[in-house]
């Protein structure tokens, strides 16, 4: 029992070495005999493939544990695309600009002010170490409020001038990360707000930013640009290429990201009060509100944190792909859910979390390499991979122990079975007498 316990809980490990087992030996030879699968070279594209997703799927991992769910990351991460794409290739005031310059100015403001009052907050408390408790310190209005207040002025003041010096040129690799994950963050907020505030379902709200992230996208693009390019070196800053190479020629850049990402939030998941609210509003939201848990705080900042990552991941397409366009992210959040749900988070909410997440991606993606290894068609790929999200829900939804103690029920159920009323299989010669001995005594 306790080797199947072990084996319950580290299935989602076993899964992945499975896959590098059978991408091994499946892998095609090079002509010096090396394997493909296993080159670093291969490994590394895969890493650098999966990182967009891995982002959108970090974002998602959160609302997930609330027992919520983003269908517009898609079309954010696509919005946000378009957005970096036109601000690296167009000069002076255009639709991206005029966005990206206030939504920048209102986030980095209200970021630094929502800082600065958290510390003055935590400054605040004192500790009382003849009582053995804690004891607040009762500041004036003008520190606990003015401070964060005049900060965050001086912020969004910066901000507003650094974006503004960059309009009159082209956006540099620090502007489009700035500008273009704020807008992303904004669209974010508005899901937040109409879930927590306007009392919508998760499904429905986001659904309906979907398809206006869309509109808005193209919108922006314009009617004749269903494409934005970007080439490095003429149209657009040489330094933008940094977000495609290799670190140190060890890690692809946007493995960086999705990485960073994935340890930040899992350590915010795993050792502060954000988490374990989000874990608790998962298992029963109801319970968390009597519990005194400030519910739509925690909703709306999942949302927020989102939209942010889906906004950074467009930034690194258009580093990737050359090119924004506002249809980038089409069934991107099905991929983002499917490597959630594969990775071990409920879609019930209240359990899982980013370690599984990051494993679900990497399956995901290395499965993806190992079918065009093969040179199996496309089609054909997206049926073996519906079918692998769906074993791999029944198998993470449900106890392998579970799985096991049916099995052996069901097979001891067809035992009993009377082979008179029905046959589960076909019984021996001997059965066969001693069925018709009995059925000669009730006849006498």
């Amino acid at each position: 029992m306790k080797a199947l316990r072990l084996l319950s809980r580290t299935k989602l490990y076993w899964g992945l070495l499975l896959i590098c087992l059978i991408g091994a030996l499946t892998s095609p030879q090079t002509s010096s005999g090396s394997n493909i699968f296993l080159s670093y070279a291969n490994l590394t594209d895969v890493l650098r493939q999966v990182s967009i997703t891995g982002l959108v799927a970090t974002g998602m991992t959160m609302v997930i544990l609330l027992g919520g769910i983003d269908l517009s990351v898609g079309s954010v991460m696509g919005f946000s695309t378009v957005i970096c794409a036109m601000l690296l290739t167009k000069s002076g005031w255009t639709a991206a600009s005029a966005m990206g310059v206030p939504a920048a100015t209102l986030v980095g403001g209200v970021t630094v002010a929502l800082a600065a009052r958290f510390i003055v907050i935590g400054l605040s408390r004192g500790h009382d170490v003849g009582a053995g408790r804690r004891r607040e310190i009762t500041l004036p209005a003008w520190r606990s409020l003015g401070i964060p207040a005049v900060l965050g002025l001086v912020a969004a003041i910066a901000v507003a001038w650094w974006t503004l010096t960059q309009v009159t040129t082209k956006f540099g690799v620090l502007g489009v990360l700035l500008v273009a994950p704020s807008l992303a963050l904004l669209l974010g907020v508005t899901n937040g707000l109409l879930i927590v505030t306007g009392r919508l379902q998760p499904f429905i709200a986001t659904l309906a930013m979907m398809v206006s992230a869309l509109g808005i996208a193209r919108l922006t693009a314009g009617q004749d640009n269903a494409v934005v390019p970007v080439y490095t070196g003429t149209n657009a800053t040489e330094a933008f290429e940094f977000l495609r190479s290799m670190l140190w020629g060890v890690l692809p850049v946007p493995s960086v990201f999705f990485l960073a990402a994935i340890i930040l939030f899992g350590a915010i998941l795993r050792f502060t009060t954000f988490g374990r609210y989000a874990y608790a509003i998962g298992g029963n939201v109801e319970a968390a509100k009597l519990s005194g848990i400030k519910v739509a705080q925690v909703q709306l900042t999942a949302y927020l944190l989102s939209g942010l990552l889906a906004g950074i991941a467009g930034v690194l397409f258009v580093a990737q792909y050359r090119q924004g366009k506002p249809d980038a992210g089409t069934g991107l959040e099905l991929d983002a859910i499917a490597a959630v749900v594969i990775g071990g988070t409920s879609l019930m909410g209240g359990r899982g979390g980013l370690a599984g997440t990051f494993v679900g991606v990497l399956i995901f993606g290395l499965l993806s390499d190992i079918l065009q290894l093969q040179n199996i068609d496309s089609n054909v790929q997206l049926l073996m991979k519906g079918l692998i999200i769906v074993c791999t829900v029944v198998v993470q939804e449900q106890n392998l122990g579970q799985l096991f103690a049916r099995w052996r029920f069901s097979r001891s159920a067809e035992a009993k079975v009377d082979p008179r009323t029905a046959e589960p299989h076909r019984p021996s010669s001997a059965a066969k007498a001693q069925f018709a001995r009995e059925d000669l005594d009730e006849a006498s």
